[in-house]
């Protein structure tokens, strides 16, 4: 292969590739990765039996269970529910759906405490609808997962209907004239199109969860061993000055994330690669 074909295949249209790789990586290093480090960094002041005492303290491990467990409801919540949304505001046509449509956004753009708030004032036991309820809705695990299915729902709904809104009517008129029925129809030809828009929606849904602060520590009630969340016990021990039991905690809730995170990728990267091909 002569040197002419080597440097016109190495060619690319969009010229500058090298520059940009080079702010990128710049970028990300200041950004994501210098203050991600500072963590492991701090925490390296502690012994290996302080640092394991720490993660594995029994309020530190039931706030572990209520984020992780509350986070991952939230998401799958959010997942079902937003693909159903976003399927009635991409298919259907009806009074108010631009209102709708941004509606779904008020969770980016509303402060996470007036969220709390709101929902406290709501699901509270003399809430407006809590009070309907023989059972407590505020300051238990389910208004933690109330709180982070609403702060995650736009989540989900705006990485669907993009999808949505490229799957052509034709495709389901061609799938019933070939004998399909309605649900398989959806199973067949509509679900496979979707599933990586929903797991990049309930990956990021799950992410958004798993840090929220401000909205949950209204309606939780922060009872240590029942209701209070890992960002919390970071807080207190922030408060109380207390910086390397509270990077300890940290890096265990950005090393499970992290690899939860990966493998969800991996799911989709697999699932993206099956339905292409």
């Amino acid at each position: 292969m002569s040197s002419l074909t080597i440097n016109k295949k190495s060619r690319r249209i969009i010229p500058g590739f090298h520059l940009s790789l080079g702010y990128t990586m710049l970028y990300v290093s200041l950004l994501v990765v210098l203050p991600l480090s500072m963590i492991f960094l701090q925490t390296m002041s502690l012994s290996w039996q302080e640092f394991w005492h720490i993660i594995t303290d029994r309020r530190v491990v039931a706030s572990y269970k209520i984020s992780f467990g509350t986070a991952l409801a939230a998401g799958l919540i959010n997942a079902l529910f937003g693909t159903i949304i976003a399927w009635v505001l991409v298919r259907y046509q009806f009074p108010f759906k631009r209102l709708i449509d941004g509606l779904v956004d008020l969770p980016f753009a509303l402060p996470t405490a007036v969220a709390g708030i709101a929902l406290t004032s709501l699901y509270a036991p003399k809430g407006w609808i809590g009070q309907f309820f023989d059972f407590k809705i505020a300051f238990t695990p389910l208004g933690i997962i109330i709180a982070l299915t609403f702060i995650g729902l736009p989540f989900v709904v705006r990485t669907v209907q993009p999808v949505l809104q490229n799957i052509q009517v034709e495709v389901e008129e061609a799938s019933a004239s070939l004998g399909a029925t309605r649900w398989q129809t959806i199973w067949k030809v509509i679900f496979p199109e979707l599933i990586p828009a929903i797991l990049t929606g309930f990956s990021l849904a799950f992410a958004r969860a798993l840090g929220e602060y401000g909205s949950v520590v209204f309606i939780a009630g922060n009872m240590p061993m029942k209701t209070e969340i890992t960002p919390l016990l970071i807080m207190t021990k922030l408060e109380q000055y207390d910086y390397a039991g509270a990077t300890a905690i940290a890096v265990v809730m950005l090393v499970t994330s992290f690899v939860l995170l990966f493998t969800i990728n991996i799911i989709q990267w697999l699932a993206n690669r099956r339905f292409v091909h």
